[in-house]
């Protein structure tokens, strides 16, 4: 038997990271850039087999546990390459910015490794947590599959078609292995039951038979939506290079940043444009629309993908490590901080009020079946 928790043993292997990259920097003379990879493969397969210790005498162990240890030990090492870059603490991974991933030094992509290091690593912990209590986690899983597929969407084609396209290293390709292992987390998610609270089918009933003006909260998020999804639109629009006047005067005026050429805001602005946009339609269509169960997975799923990318765009570009000619512009910084920020919070909010208040998504009980069902028992 265990002598510590399971998410405490997951901690502790994590807070490993740091002194395995402080070693690997040390040694950094005797490494080449595809030493450098097979570093990275051969600690990921030992956090592995940690992780399998942890739990060899454990009968059943759900598959995603080993997911989230592997993914736990990679959010301290991306939190301490943050720290690094802004000169917080040296030492750790200067080695591998130079020959492994330079790409990390961006702005955008230290705002990214916080949230990895910071939110990712709770809602990991919170999910092992889960695992160990046999407690659902479905919701907390979904959150972090959008946040992360959202990041490697963003992340590995804006390394590719950016300024650091001539700096690809062999431990780009491990970026592949991340980009996959959080899509097959969500797929595996999706296909486990829901975790749907007890509603009576009255009141499901009741409140799927209100129109959208008797439902203030739905018809408040309803109108933020068609904002946000007019906002991606518009800067889909400028990173298009559109030639309107408002395109043109908004990117010079109030978002630089999205003419970096680092790339990744551009890149940001088109996954947005071409994926958020139609899940924000959808989902103004399941607020009007009752019986849209698919909303309580669709909403966090979202939540995740936008909450992660605007706080990696709006970090950058007031980052110093910015040029000072892409970032806001001080006589703009509080309207499109504020535009920025609520663009942000819509999914999120939209997602709480999902979770918090259900009834309305639920499937009906086709009449009769609720008394067939009681007789059966």
């Amino acid at each position: 038997m265990m002598a510590l928790p399971l998410e405490i043993c997951v901690f502790i292997l994590s807070l490993t990271a740091p002194f395995v990259l402080y070693a690997a920097n040390n040694a950094s003379s005797l490494l080449t850039p595809l030493d450098i990879l097979a570093l990275e493969v051969t600690v990921l397969i030992t956090v592995f087999i940690m992780a399998y210790l942890f739990v060899r005498n454990e009968k059943t162990v759900d598959p995603l546990y080993y997911v989230f240890a592997v993914f736990s030990f990679t959010s301290v090492s991306d939190l301490t390459t943050a720290l690094e870059q802004d000169g917080h603490i040296r030492g750790f991974v200067a080695f591998y910015i130079n020959e492994g991933e330079p790409y990390l030094n961006a702005a955008y992509c230290i705002m990214m490794n916080y949230w990895k290091g910071v939110v990712h690593f709770v809602l990991l912990l919170t999910i092992i947590h889960c695992i160990r209590k046999g407690k659902q986690y479905r919701s907390i899983g979904l959150l972090w599959a959008g946040s992360m597929i959202a990041t490697q969407v963003v992340f590995i084609p804006g390394i590719v078609i950016g300024k650091h396209a001539k700096s690809i290293y062999p431990a780009f390709w491990r970026n592949i292995l991340f980009f996959i292992l959080p899509i097959w987390a969500a797929v595996n998610l999706f296909s486990r039951q829901r975790e749907l609270p007890v509603i009576p089918a009255d009141k499901v009933e009741e409140e799927q038979k209100k129109g959208l003006l008797s439902r203030p909260k739905e018809l408040l998020l309803s109108l933020s939506l068609l904002g946000a999804m007019a906002f991606a639109v518009f800067r889909g629009f400028v990173v298009l290079e559109c030639a309107l006047d408002i395109c043109f005067t908004y990117i010079y005026q109030y978002e630089p940043y999205l003419k970096d050429n680092v790339a990744f805001s551009k890149v940001t602005m088109l996954v947005i444009l071409f994926y958020a946009l139609p899940m924000l339609m959808a989902c103004a269509y399941g607020l009007n629309t009752p019986g849209c169960t698919w909303m309580l997975e669709w909403t966090l799923i979202l939540a995740g993908a936008i909450a992660q990318t605007q706080w990696a765009h709006i970090g950058a570009s007031v980052h110093s490590r910015t040029p000072f000619t892409y970032r806001i512009p001080k006589d703009e910084w509080r309207v499109v901080m504020t535009l920025n920020v609520l663009f942000m919070a819509v999914p999120l909010l939209l997602a709480l009020h999902v979770y918090r208040y259900p009834a309305f998504f639920m499937k009906t009980v086709p009449p009769g079946q609720a008394d067939n069902d009681k007789k059966r028992k």
